[in-house]
């Protein structure tokens, strides 16, 4: 916190003259970082960072763009409107441009596919786009996409090896999809092994912040890890019988995420896995 506020300091003497330093006054006002927490203050200098003509802002448009949609979406600073959020995502998105904001790109992908702006096939683009310039929450999304064919034709072999390489990268929510997968097809040793990984570390947040993917997200993929670990551990299957740590990972499953861990467990009474 400390470094914060010296950097707080450093930076309001140079905001006149410097773009770079404007930029992080807004981000830190934004979320209280260094200072009391004041995202009007925040939402100004991210205005002033996008309506700006001079060359020296240019650089930095793109991510003020997705901060200033970022506190539309979430009504900080600013009247929520999930409208203007879109467009200012994609300004920020840029069409899939690399240098742009990659984190716009995966946001719209996101936005896309919820309910109330309900687009797969927007979805999938934005997904694949950000997928390209390296975002890993995006990889595992057009894996699961390919997989379940939202938004994009059907394609099992494009699905494996987005998530696997998702997965890998420590995407956890591509991880759960994984294990389902793996699960469900009986390759259950993988299943199991695989669900032990997805589920060691139990600090969501700092997960998140890791590996850059929505901390819901990391919960929902940790969740779906641990039904299945605890039924392999139930079951015996691709491991040994252990009735005690099979309660102990329904029970985690539960926690991390009600409504998944009851959506499975109606599919495993009714016979689905």
């Amino acid at each position: 916190q400390g470094l914060y506020e010296e950097a707080l300091k450093q930076f309001e003497k140079i905001e006149d003259t410097d773009f770079q330093a404007m930029y992080q006054l807004g981000v830190m006002y934004y979320d209280g970082l260094g200072t009391k927490k004041d995202p009007e203050r925040g939402v100004e200098y991210m205005n002033k960072i996008l309506n700006s003509d001079s060359p020296e802002a240019r650089h930095l448009k793109f991510a003020a763009a997705y901060n200033l949609g970022r506190a539309y979406y979430e009504g900080c600073g600013v009247k929520h409107s999930t409208e203007e959020a879109e467009r200012l995502w994609l300004t920020a998105a840029d069409d899939g441009n690399p240098k742009a904001s990659v984190k716009a790109q995966s946001t719209l992908g996101m936005l896309y596919s919820m309910p109330i702006l309900q687009d797969l096939k927007k979805a999938f683009f934005w997904h694949s786009e950000a997928c390209d310039n390296g975002n890993l929450e995006s990889q595992g999304a057009v894996g699961i996409m390919h997989l379940y064919g939202q938004g994009t034709r059907q394609n099992s072999k494009a699905a494996l090896e987005h998530l696997r390489k998702a997965a890998e990268l420590g995407n956890i929510y591509a991880q759960g999809h994984l294990v389902e997968y793996y699960y469900t097809s009986k390759f259950y040793s993988k299943a199991a092994a695989l669900a032990k990984r997805a589920t060691e570390n139990d600090d969501i947040n700092m997960v998140a912040k890791i590996t850059d993917c929505h901390p819901a997200c990391v919960a929902r993929g940790a969740a779906m890890a641990a039904f299945y670990l605890a039924r392999c551990l139930q079951l015996g299957q691709g491991i040994e019988k252990d009735q005690h740590a099979s309660e102990k990972y329904y029970s985690k499953a539960c926690h991390l995420d009600p409504a998944i861990a009851s959506h499975l467990e109606l599919a495993a009474n009714l016979g689905r896995i």
